[in-house]
């Protein structure tokens, strides 16, 4: 895909793809302008092999969607594991900003039925083009047939029940559809799967790395896809045989340079790894990026334009074990911490050798400062967030921990102290948009010294699937039929690549049967895959979402964004069931008689 960006950088490619037959929303948003007068018309896309082929390229820019400056739409404060900084948005409304007039869910809805449009536009007039190769034609069918699979997947993850749109949309009256059930577009996506891209010869398993393919979908990706839509069938024997198949595909698990290979499958020399199985790519001479490095990172980044947008939520820094396997607990650490308030445990989070007006303010924020200490406040706390899973400090920049920026265009160590000071020497304190608070910050897609990008952009490619998540996915389709021993197996595949310790090893991370197992397994998809793309939709499919997300503390307060000692900057509401599916957007019901409202919405 590196080679499908930068085409699509050009104008010619800019042309074709906005040309793509079917260029349009759902009937509740449509933008049918099928021959924009500066470009050229469908006919002519359509009988050129040079402009269908970009035409077929462009199907895979929608997949920017998710990882540039529409990233106010990304999944992952919607899990439980992040938050959305008040500061930028308003974010504490964000689960009310899921209602049927929300111009927020029509415009999943919409770009989801826009993007698939477009695919259906290449697969129902690729291999009519005069003169095209008809092994490519059938690849790029293959393609455009998972495109509009993975489009229709993320719907229907979100809204139980969607049109499954396969048809060649010419018109906006041909999009007025009616819903079919949850598990009838599981079906459709099963079908369409199998039928035209598994079971297709001219689809590859994978490509390598260096291939000027790579990027393309594959036949490993289908079968991820298909995959996962058996578990949310619980067909977990069919789950286990595409999961398996994947790997026979020739992906596995990046492993070069011992336990630090986990931080680094992310990084950009190790895009193109066999752990990737799909990803949206960036090319520098794009001009365009990916954006979740402005999501996370900081200020004190090279370019400095790290807005910290998403930020980690304690509970979810808290779930990380001991090194050994056993359940991390505060009061290991700082004896009778769990019993204090949020407010005074603000103590034990404060840097050495305040001066008279931090402390006072701090007091003023209700910290216990009885127990502060001048020059011991720093190396206590510390403690907190040693002897961890490893994958704790690879993901999360933790409190007194440092950070490799390039602010000044010189790769430095900057540490996550509060109060804040000043990034400057002699401090060199992590600067962020929310430096008046406390906040556990993500190390995953943030730049490390003067690392190349441009304002808020990375280069490093967006990861969607990956071999680690396969073999959770695996682990959880074994378990399920109490292959129990079986999944063990796997899930100590991935822990033994970032040197946790392996279940099963003592008395800690011994499975105690297929229900314990379970839970092992979400807690390990959360703590290998935390802030990457699909952990809110995992865990809505595990009917675990709500409980994670809406909770309420010791003290009574509801969850929310909180700073590290647990103190809330805003708290969430919980609008019940009817929050593990969303609405039909009301321009959809308005616009198309054959729709009808989710039963928990009417």
């Amino acid at each position: 895909m590196k080679t499908i960006i930068k085409s699509l950088s050009k104008q010619s490619a800019r042309l074709a793809a906005a040309a793509i037959a079917g260029a349009a929303m759902m009937t509740g948003c449509v933008n049918m302008d099928l021959s924009p007068t500066n470009q050229p018309s469908e006919g002519s896309v359509w009988a050129n092999p040079t402009m269908a082929m970009q035409a077929a390229n462009g199907m895979y820019r929608g997949l920017q969607y998710n990882c540039q400056e529409s990233g106010n739409r990304w999944w992952q404060p919607f899990s439980s594991v992040l938050d959305r900084d008040a500061n930028w948005t308003d974010y504490d409304q964000m689960f009310a900003r899921v209602t049927p007039s929300s111009g927020y869910v029509s415009g999943f809805w919409g770009n989801g039925f826009e993007y698939s449009i477009k695919a259906n536009a290449v697969y129902h007039n690729i291999d009519k083009v005069p003169g095209i190769d008809p092994q490519a034609a059938s690849r790029v069918k293959a393609e455009a047939t998972f495109l509009r699979a993975w489009w229709h997947y993320e719907m229907n993850c979100l809204f139980q029940g969607i049109p499954y749109v396969d048809i060649n949309v010419t018109n906006p009256e041909e999009c007025k559809l009616p819903r079919k059930t949850a598990d009838e577009v599981w079906d459709c996506i099963i079908n369409d799967l199998t039928t035209n891209c598994i079971n297709n010869p001219d689809m590859p398993d994978k490509y390598s790395k260096g291939d000027a393919m790579w990027g393309h979908v594959t036949k490993g990706a289908a079968y991820f896809l298909r995959g996962k839509v058996y578990l949310w069938k619980k067909e977990w024997a069919k789950a286990e045989a595409d999961f398996k198949a994947v790997g026979n595909c020739g992906y596995k698990l990046y492993t070069e340079g011992g336990n630090i290979a986990y931080k680094n499958v992310l990084r950009l020399e190790n895009e193109q790894c066999d752990e990737m199985i799909f990803s949206v790519c960036f090319n520098p001479d794009a001009n365009r990026g990916n954006a979740l490095h402005r999501a996370y990172g900081l200020r004190s980044s090279f370019g400095g334009e790290g807005w910290g947008n998403f930020l980690v939520n304690p509970a979810y820094v808290d779930s990380f074990e001991n090194a050994d396997g056993s359940k991390f607990n505060w009061d290991d650490i700082i004896p009778g911490y769990s019993k204090m308030t949020a407010n005074a445990r603000r103590v034990y989070f404060l840097r050495d050798n305040m001066t008279e007006n931090e402390i006072s303010a701090s007091k003023a924020a209700g910290a216990d400062m009885s127990k502060y200490l001048p020059n011991g406040n720093e190396a206590r706390i510390y403690q907190a967030y040693e002897n961890r899973d490893p994958r704790l400090n690879m993901t999360i920049i933790t409190p007194y921990h440092t950070y490799l920026g390039g602010i000044w265009g010189v790769a430095e160590y900057f540490t996550s102290r509060f109060p804040y000071r000043d990034q400057g020497a002699p401090y060199k304190d992590i600067k962020t948009d929310t430096n008046a608070m406390f906040y556990y910050l993500m190390r995953k897609y943030v730049k490390e010294g003067v690392e190349q990008g441009t304002h808020h952009y990375t280069f490093t490619d967006y990861n969607i699937f990956r071999y680690a998540e396969v073999l959770i996915n695996l682990a959880e389709a074994l378990n399920e039929q109490g292959k129990t021993d079986e999944a063990v197996s796997c899930i100590n595949q991935v822990r033994s690549r970032c040197g946790a310790a392996l279940l099963n090893s003592n008395a800690a991370t011994t499975v105690a049967g297929k229900d314990d197992m379970r839970k092992r397994i979400q807690n390990e998809f959360t703590y290998e895959l935390g802030g990457e793309h699909n952990l809110y939709m995992e865990e809505v499919r595990w009917n675990i979402w709500r409980e994670r997300k809406f909770y309420k503390d010791a003290e009574g307060h509801m969850n929310g964004m909180r700073q590290c000692w647990g103190t809330p900057t805003y708290n969430y509401a919980d609008g019940g069931e009817r929050y593990n599916t969303w609405p039909i957007p009301q321009r959809e019901l308005d616009q198309n008689p054959q729709m009808e409202q989710s039963p928990q919405w009417k």
